[in-house]
């Protein structure tokens, strides 16, 4: 079931009052309800995913209890038996038949004949998200950082709470846990924040992130027959395009999290206004980010051990979060790009930067440095996103190397804007302002005090909202991860 549908409209609303006026008296029967809700929600693609869901689910619940003995040799057993387990369900469906293709391919050079058999199956929705779900619960608990849980239905909503089932953001037991074990009130401020965020979220998805989609993607498509400023605006379009995609998806799942009483993690915390490619990461899918710092850095010895393990390690988790992304080589090489940003910044000993302010804290402008430094990194960003969008390597790289070579062939196309690039600069912009002024806090909305201008601003989002829901596209870009 997708946010930007008219089943989610109907089933978000009967979910909500059932929480609140049916099921509100005991702990239990609301944790029960919310699993139920979840397991329809994904259930409404495919019962045959929900099963794979589940199953994964009560493996993961069971391997916590194996975990948790005081028998370390037991405990790592299982540790490894989970996270081998996980590893494997997503190996299976997400990466055997790309692997199975580059073992062909490479036998094939030196003369051996080999014809492997490939799985005909569908990617299941959300699986590199719930599998990270358990590997961390497991991997908690042998830490100690926390207990297994005894309730197999409190676990089960941890999993599968439908708001960041199917594309995020990455929760932590030790976070969410706790929320679902704990008795919860209705709160009225934190539901408001919660419905401005949502109204803020499909704003950016529906309105902003598909109307992108229309104008970026025959650029995309047919890129050889286009100009270089065309193709510049594109990749740019892009960049705004898949921002308001996620970002408005995660937005949407923190808003519906907290009508219900729960708090998520934050994923994005306007990322376009970083400073290096550092800061980028740390406010672009921090959950993510995060996981793989945490249980892929770390563990590997993270910046701990010297620079040629750091750079070793920074190798290895980007290389990780491209392939997490897909079984494709572009992904790869995506991750590759932004490990050498990285690697640069931490040879010059400038990693540490930017860890907490935000840019101009106490100023509406940035000053010019600051701007060199925004529009540096984004440009940096921008590139790698053709990585990121085109399916093929050679295509990415064909974009590119027509970029430059329109340029030299006509410098003059630069004075005329092509009607595709006034429609992505239109619709960049607002999402540029409305950000710019909620840089400080990214868990809510900025509003005006005034109640009849924020009434009408609510109107015309509404509005312009349902005027394009029923062409807004029927999938998010991160569904496929």
């Amino acid at each position: 079931m997708l946010f930007n549908s008219l089943a989610y409209i109907i089933f978000l609303p009967i979910v909500f009052i059932l929480y609140w006026f049916v099921f509100n008296r005991r702990l239990s029967t609301q944790n029960v309800l919310i699993l139920v809700a979840s397991y329809f929600f994904y259930g409404w693609w495919s019962w045959k995913f929900l099963i794979i869901l589940a199953t994964s689910t009560l493996i993961d619940y069971l391997y916590g209890f194996g975990v948790a003995s005081n028998n370390r040799k037991k405990a790592k057993f299982f540790l490894w038996l989970g996270i081998i387990n996980n590893l494997a369900v997503l190996g299976t469906f997400k990466y055997y038949n790309f692997f199975a293709v580059e073992f062909r391919d490479a036998f094939h050079l030196v003369g051996i004949k080999f014809n492997p058999v490939f799985l005909q199956v569908a990617l299941p929705i959300g699986i590199s998200f719930y599998t990270f779900h358990g590997i961390s619960y497991i991997f908690d608990i042998y830490k100690g950082t926390i207990k297994p849980s005894a309730s197999f239905i409190d676990y089960g909503v941890f999993v599968s709470f439908f708001p960041l089932l199917v594309a995020g953001p990455i929760e932590r037991a030790n976070h969410l846990l706790p929320q679902i074990q704990k008795k919860r009130s209705f709160n009225y401020l934190q539901a408001i924040t919660g419905c401005r965020l949502i109204l803020w979220g499909m704003f950016k998805k529906v309105v902003i992130a598909d109307s992108l989609a229309v104008n970026v993607d025959p650029i995309f498509d047919n890129y050889q027959s286009n100009n270089a400023l065309s193709l510049i605006l594109a990749a740019i379009g892009f960049s705004y395009q898949i921002y308001c995609d996620f970002s408005g998806y995660s937005d949407i799942a923190t808003g519906t999290a907290k009508l219900f009483g729960f708090e998520l993690f934050s994923n994005f915390r306007f990322p376009y206004f970083s400073r290096n490619i550092v800061e980028f990461w740390r406010r672009w899918h921090i959950s993510l980010s995060s996981w793989f710092k945490d249980y892929v850095y770390i563990p590997l010895g993270g910046s701990r051990k010297g620079t040629l393990m750091s750079v070793r390690n920074i190798f290895i988790i980007f290389i990780l979060s491209g392939l997490w992304h897909g079984a494709s080589w572009n992904f790869i090489v995506w991750g590759g790009i932004h490990a050498c940003g990285l690697l640069l910044l931490l040879l010059l000993n400038k990693n540490r930067k930017y860890v907490t302010a935000v840019v101009a804290p106490d100023r509406y402008f940035p000053n010019y440095k600051e701007l060199a430094k925004i529009l540096s990194t984004f440009i940096f960003v921008t590139i790698a996103w053709i990585f990121f969008r085109m399916a093929d390597i050679n295509d990415a790289f064909g974009y590119i190397t027509k970029i430059v070579k329109s340029s030299i062939d006509d410098p003059y196309q630069y004075g005329a804007i092509p009607p595709a690039g006034t429609n992505i600069a239109l619709y960049i912009l607002p999402v540029v302002f409305i950000d710019w002024t909620n840089r400080r806090n990214e868990r809510s909305v900025v509003v005006p005090s005034n109640v009849y201008l924020r009434r009408f601003i609510y109107v015309v989002v509404l509005y312009l909202i349902f005027t394009l829901f029923t062409k807004s596209s029927d999938t998010m870009i991160y569904f496929q991860f």
